[in-house]
Protein backbone atom coordinates (compact mmCIF):
# COMPACT_ATOMS: atom_id res chain seq x y z
CA UNK A 1 0.00 0.00 0.00
CA UNK A 2 1.27 3.48 -0.86
CA UNK A 3 1.81 5.93 1.97
CA UNK A 4 1.98 9.71 1.61
CA UNK A 5 5.27 10.93 3.10
CA UNK A 6 7.60 13.86 2.58
CA UNK A 7 10.36 12.84 0.17
CA UNK A 8 13.62 13.84 1.83
CA UNK A 9 15.79 12.63 -1.05
CA UNK A 10 14.42 15.00 -3.72
CA UNK A 11 13.28 17.88 -1.55
CA UNK A 12 13.69 21.57 -2.28
CA UNK A 13 12.27 23.03 0.94
CA UNK A 14 10.51 20.45 3.09
CA UNK A 15 9.85 17.59 0.67
CA UNK A 16 6.10 18.16 0.55
CA UNK A 17 5.78 18.65 -3.21
CA UNK A 18 8.12 15.80 -4.09
CA UNK A 19 6.28 13.51 -1.66
CA UNK A 20 2.89 14.39 -3.15
CA UNK A 21 4.28 13.93 -6.66
CA UNK A 22 5.77 10.55 -5.74
CA UNK A 23 2.44 9.43 -4.24
CA UNK A 24 0.44 10.35 -7.35
CA UNK A 25 3.15 9.36 -9.85
CA UNK A 26 3.62 12.79 -11.45
CA UNK A 27 6.57 15.11 -11.94
CA UNK A 28 7.37 17.17 -8.81
CA UNK A 29 7.68 20.31 -10.94
CA UNK A 30 3.95 20.12 -11.72
CA UNK A 31 3.06 19.97 -8.03
CA UNK A 32 5.45 22.83 -7.23
CA UNK A 33 3.90 24.95 -9.97
CA UNK A 34 0.47 24.20 -8.50
CA UNK A 35 1.55 25.52 -5.11
CA UNK A 36 3.02 28.64 -6.74
CA UNK A 37 -0.17 29.25 -8.72
CA UNK A 38 -2.32 28.81 -5.61
CA UNK A 39 -0.09 31.29 -3.79
CA UNK A 40 -0.25 33.88 -6.56
CA UNK A 41 -3.92 33.53 -7.48
CA UNK A 42 -5.64 32.86 -4.18
CA UNK A 43 -2.98 33.35 -1.53
CA UNK A 44 -3.63 29.93 0.00
CA UNK A 45 -0.70 28.00 -1.51
CA UNK A 46 1.77 29.02 1.18
CA UNK A 47 -0.71 28.21 3.93
CA UNK A 48 -1.46 24.82 2.33
CA UNK A 49 2.26 24.07 2.10
CA UNK A 50 2.84 24.90 5.77
CA UNK A 51 -0.12 22.75 6.85
CA UNK A 52 1.13 19.87 4.67
CA UNK A 53 4.63 20.28 6.10
CA UNK A 54 3.22 19.82 9.59
CA UNK A 55 0.77 17.00 8.79
CA UNK A 56 2.67 14.79 6.32
CA UNK A 57 5.26 12.60 8.09
CA UNK A 58 8.88 12.31 6.96
CA UNK A 59 9.89 9.41 4.79
CA UNK A 60 11.71 6.70 6.74
CA UNK A 61 15.28 6.22 5.57
CA UNK A 62 17.28 3.00 5.66
CA UNK A 63 19.23 4.28 8.70
CA UNK A 64 16.02 4.89 10.69
CA UNK A 65 14.68 1.40 9.95
CA UNK A 66 17.68 -0.35 11.56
Amino acid sequence: MKKLTRDLEHKVLGGVCSGIAKYFGVDPVIVRLGFVLLSCLYGCGLLAYIVALIIIPKEETKEEEV
